[in-house]
């Protein structure tokens, strides 16, 4: 059996970044630039104020306070939107408000606190604190000819205000993935049969909205495909529902129970299976292979070891399709709370609560609680997972291990777990 991090590795070697598409703005969020965008224009392109109050001559107001007033004449208004038809000359001021352009000849603006309006047009200075400051300069964001933003970028909120700031309104991005999922077993059934999981004769489809919901924060287009009874035709009848998709994940029927059929009806229809099973807890029973060349990988059952696996795996996956050249995310050191006994000799993700504690900051882990794969709770209390190497059947209070904090926005090249 392969280590979690071999495994891993493995899986994104078959695995590589979609075709391109343009996209209107509105719809690129999330998304990953396929090129470089350069910008057309100087951003601002022009001198502007940043302040409202008034466009001055540094040399007239030098001095300038409370108890000597500088006097100077107010020769025009220019609000935002506006640019000014006067250049300044000696004594002069323009009227300006915030990110109007600058008239020729000034060189910064006065705010409006540190000014009183006077009769016949005129303004008085009583502050030079501003002379020379509050001027949005030419070019001083981007300079036209230069990369705004660089190929790989992710396109969050402020990346799309880059490009329409640059009229770049249609970016070449790689498309979303369409990423299929289902579940198996007679025993599972989906929320219209609310009375029979109530009545305990059935299990809810849990990992049905798990997975849409991390599919989805992951930045693919989820397609449930339902779920399908222990029956080799029901299997098939599933899984053609993912004849379009780009990445298909199965959850259960992946062990070596008489029911687990999924290995042989996926290797019935082709699939090139690489990987079957994994040293680690909870989470052993993985699949990973190529159908029709599209990835399937194949989930657990249980609740906790979806979630975990999906982390581990199945995300770095969806980011790669996406064009992230940084699919995994990072570990951090984390000092152990409390003592921890195990069991089996393979890597344990416990699911942990990562906090700052102390005057120093440093982040400590202490477990959400029972650590059952089956108990859901332990990870939708969970904003971590402390990893636990084969050879800790044991962790002291106060051991140094690893940590992947699950809302990290920081990401690597390589599994760091």
């Amino acid at each position: 059996m392969l280590s979690p991090a071999e495994a891993a590795r493995l899986i994104l070697e078959h695995v590589r970044p979609l075709e391109t598409m343009r996209r209107p703005l509105r719809e690129a969020l999330d998304l990953v630039l396929a090129e470089d965008v350069t910008s057309p224009i100087d951003l601002p392109a022009w001198d502007n104020s940043a302040m409202d109050g008034y466009a001055v001559r540094s040399a007239d107001v030098t001095g300038a306070s409370p108890e000597r007033t500088v006097t100077l004449r107010v020769i025009e208004t220019v609000p935002a939107g506006r640019f000014p038809e006067r250049a300044l000359g000696p004594g002069e001021v323009t009227r300006i408000f915030t990110g109007a352009p600058l008239p020729t000849g000034a060189d910064g603006v006065i705010r409006q606190e540190d000014t009183e309006p006077l009769p016949d047009g005129r303004v008085a200075v009583r502050n030079d604190r501003d002379s020379g400051r509050n001027v949005r300069h030419r070019g001083e964001d981007i300079r036209a000819g230069a990369v705004a933003l660089a190929r790989g970028a992710a396109l969050g909120p402020a990346q799309l205000g880059v490009l329409a700031s640059i009229a770049h309104g249609t970016p070449l991005v790689h498309r979303p993935p369409r990423v299929a999922f289902m579940g198996s077993g007679d025993e599972i059934v989906d929320l219209e049969r609310a009375d029979e999981i109530l009545a305990g004769k059935k299990i809810a489809t849990s990992n049905s909205y798990t997975l849409h919901g991390m599919i989805r924060r992951a930045g693919g287009t989820p397609l449930d495909l339902g779920v399908a009874r222990d029956t080799k035709d029901s299997l098939r009848e599933h899984l053609a529902g993912a004849h379009d998709a780009d990445l298909l994940v199965t959850t259960a029927g992946v062990s070596v129970g008489e029911h687990d059929l999924v290995r042989e009806v996926l290797t019935a229809l082709g699939c090139d299976i690489k990987l079957w099973r994994i040293r680690m807890r909870p989470g052993a029973p993985l699949g990973f292979g190529l159908l029709d060349g599209r990835p399937w990988i194949g989930l657990p059952g249980n609740p906790v070891s979806v979630m975990v696996t999906f982390e581990l795996f199945v995300r770095p996956v969806i980011r790669r399709l996406l064009g992230h050249a940084l699919p995994f995310r990072r570990t951090v050191a984390v000092c152990v709370a409390e003592p921890i006994t195990l069991g089996p000799k393979l890597r344990h993700y416990l699911r942990a609560i990562v906090a700052p504690q102390g005057a120093d900051g440093a982040l400590v882990a202490r477990l959400t609680g029972p650590q059952g794969s089956g108990i859901l709770t332990s990870m939708a209390r969970a904003n971590a997972l402390l990893i636990v190497p084969e050879d800790h059947p044991a962790v002291a209070v106060g051991e140094v291990l690893q940590a992947l904090v699950l809302d990290d926005p920081h990401h690597v090249a390589e599994a760091p777990f």
